[in-house]
């Protein structure tokens, strides 16, 4: 595949001959982040590229009420890349994918579609004069494939950086290789601290492709681990006594006209323009109220908790690895300079609305001139929350939803319909685990009480 993206409908066609694509795969998330996905013919792409394709928004979970289910996919053909996991043979022939905007009857682009409110939070950064680049480092856990009823069992029992052997390092080759086919780069990829468990760090990018790229990294690696016999997952903290998975996320701003780095200033002691100070304020300022899209599980709590990596203090720093945000002073080929590292979010949250969030609160720290508090470059873990009066992030799902539901800035971010459906969503995931009984309650009272 050429490394740049082909923009426009008659490319793609073109492509899609020369690639001898049979079937197209229009993909699209919903609130969850989850992929849906609907299959047309090669031949039919002329015709959705122009009408689009039509299907029951209803039908998908948090998506539509059945009185606004008609709605139609508009394919965006930046966005088209072969499947290079899929081997073609004489009787199937390749398969491509494009990512879709959601749109309803009238023409209008579907308040409830996530892609569609990054898309909107974009453009109101390029109407400040600033293009928003992010690039996540995304962390996920290998297993065997369960067999009966025995347990998942870690692939492998190396730590940090160490090198991975045998599946495990075939797996991530091939989906550096397969990405890389599909036009997203990855930069590095390596052992994280868990035994089974991996990082890949994508090369930076625009927010919306950035999105798209996450999407099709977490596809590219469940697909090709369960082709080489193991079991991935993007679970914040699948294993009780060893490390969550996050995926921090680095953010720049970009002028629009020069490409400058507007968080930058050389002068500065931290390295940080005003812009910066107040971007990294806003997301100080807002953290508690858009955790729950960074980190959308009851299980991410499980992650955010006092003595791990994960940061649980609402502050930041240049060198604390326990801040909620870092600013690291990054500068080569492909790191544009100082930029703003997110700590909290987790691997399980949909990308479209995480960078929506985020950069919402950010814009709204330039927009009121917020202040920056001052670094809390001490070790976190033990400081006293007393003595510091620090304020803390969630500790549950629960209250997480009750900072989003009061938060003026998350509704105007995601815009009333997606609010409400994460929210309605989310609220539904909550309850259902309050009904649950824990293996903890059972070894803990069944035989005392």
């Amino acid at each position: 595949m050429p490394d740049v993206q082909p923009v426009s409908p008659d490319a793609v066609i073109k492509l899609v001959r020369e690639h001898d694509v049979r079937s197209v795969d229009l993909q699209f998330t919903d609130v969850a982040g989850m992929v849906k996905t609907v299959t047309i013919d090669a031949d039919h792409l002329p015709a959705a590229f122009e009408h689009g394709v039509w299907f029951d928004g209803s039908a998908v979970e948090g998506f539509a009420r059945v009185a606004e289910s008609d709605m139609y996919l508009k394919p965006d053909p930046a966005t088209f890349a072969v499947i290079p996991w899929e081997t073609p043979n004489r009787e199937v022939g390749r398969t491509a994918r494009l990512f879709c905007d959601v749109y309803t009857p009238n023409g209008q682009p579907f308040a409830g579609d996530p892609r569609g409110a990054l898309r909107q939070a974009m453009e109101l950064a390029e109407s400040m004069g600033m293009r928003y680049v992010v690039a996540p480092e995304i962390e996920f856990y290998l297993f065997h494939e369960p067999s009966g009823s025995a347990p998942f069992q870690l692939d492998d029992q190396v730590g940090y950086f160490d090198a991975s052997g045998g599946i495990a390092r075939t797996i991530r080759k091939r989906v550096n290789d397969a990405l890389r086919a599909m036009g997203i780069v990855v930069e590095t990829s390596h052992h994280e601290v868990g035994g089974g468990q991996h990082e890949i760090d994508l090369k930076p990018t625009d927010a919306l492709r950035m999105a798209d790229a996450i999407v099709t990294a977490r596809m590219a690696v469940r697909t090709i681990a369960r082709q080489e016999g193991r079991f991935a997952t993007f679970m914040p903290k699948p294993i009780t006594d060893a490390p969550g998975s996050g995926m921090h996320v680095h953010q720049w701003l970009r002028d629009v006209e020069t490409d400058a780095n507007r968080f930058a200033n050389p002068t500065d002691d931290y390295g940080m323009s005003g812009e910066a100070k107040a971007f990294l304020a806003g997301q100080l300022t807002h953290a508690r109220a858009i955790c729950a899209v960074l980190a959308p599980l009851v299980n991410s709590y499980k992650r955010l908790m006092a003595g791990l990596e994960a940061p649980i203090y609402v502050t930041w720093a240049q060198l604390n690895r326990g801040a909620l945000l870092r600013v690291p002073r990054l500068a080569s080929q492909n790191q544009p300079g100082i930029g703003l590292e997110m700590r909290c979010t987790d691997p399980s949250c949909n990308p479209y609305l995480a960078f929506t969030v985020l950069l919402h609160a950010g814009l709204r720290g330039i927009k009121d001139g917020l202040a920056l508090q001052p670094a809390a470059e001490e070790e976190l873990y033990e400081v006293s929350n007393r003595r510091r009066h620090l304020t803390t992030l969630p500790v549950s799902l629960h209250e997480a939803l009750d900072e989003f539901e009061a938060s003026e800035l998350a509704r105007e971010a995601l815009g009333l319909h997606l609010f409400e459906r994460f929210l309605e969503a989310k609220r539904l995931e909550w309850n259902d685990y309050l009904l649950i009984v824990s293996p903890w309650e059972l070894d803990r009272y069944l035989g005392i009480y």
